[in-house]
């Protein structure tokens, strides 16, 4: 059974850090992109960053390139989020999620395998 179990997040103020981690069991990392995607109040899921696999090419949606930063483990089987310079605008639930599809579709939440059950993240003064 395929488990993504996502961890870190949390309430910060404007410009402020926070590391998202997410820990995958039941499957082979060096298979799968891995990605993160967000869904905030009101809005659709979206893409936030990827790694293709097994690992050294990294996708970023516009409004994070250069505060963001995607990496894996995949012996540890896990996956980071480094999120800097935290804007309100990033308040989310951010998903962890693993997916076999083409790199083409990478961004595509409907081309995504499998989901974690999301951690909240919260950008506010």
């Amino acid at each position: 059974q395929v488990q993504l179990a996502e961890s870190g997040g949390g309430s910060v103020l404007p410009g402020g850090s926070l590391r998202l981690s997410c820990q995958a069991s039941g499957l082979t990392m060096i298979n799968y992109h891995m990605a993160w995607f967000r869904q905030g109040p009101g809005k659709e899921r979206e893409f936030v960053a990827a790694s293709s696999r097994p690992g050294g090419h990294f996708y970023y949606t516009e409004s994070v390139k250069g505060r963001f930063t995607i990496s894996r483990d995949n012996g540890k089987k896990m996956v980071y989020l480094q999120m800097n310079d935290l804007k309100p605008e990033d308040t989310a639930v951010y998903f962890c999620a693993s997916s076999t599809a083409a790199l083409s579709a990478i961004r595509q939440a409907e081309m995504v395998r499998y989901w974690g059950q999301g951690t909240q993240v919260t950008v506010s003064s």
